[in-house]
């Protein structure tokens, strides 16, 4: 009976180191980004790991009051993007700590 007490011992460990190295993953993510863009580069965005919109960058010659539904279609065509390229870059992170098993909640 103790040698199945010295497996779970064991594998709590590994529960717990795991959970250590996906919580530094996810301090990491905090300060990476990735950028998306929409309209040829006219709408520019960077989006963090953690999903946090950090940046939008327009360039002036799309300011126009008479196109301001076509700027708005841009700014959420390139944060939806940019929100898309930061999820698929947490779950890469992530499943290099869980080896691709999917974990709820993490991916």
């Amino acid at each position: 009976m103790a040698k199945g007490f010295g497996g779970m011992g064991n594998l709590f460990k590994q529960a717990q180191e795991m959970q250590a190295k996906l919580a530094r993953v996810q301090e990491e993510l905090a300060h990476k980004t990735v950028e998306a863009s929409s309209g040829g580069g006219m709408v520019r965005v960077t989006v963090t790991g953690q999903l946090g919109l950090a940046s939008i960058k327009i360039d002036p010659a799309v300011v126009n009051s008479d196109e301001r539904e076509m700027l708005e279609d841009l700014v959420l065509a390139a944060v939806n993007e940019g929100l898309r390229l930061a999820r698929e870059m947490a779950s890469e992170e992530m499943s290099k700590i869980t080896g691709g098993m999917k974990i709820p909640g993490l991916s």
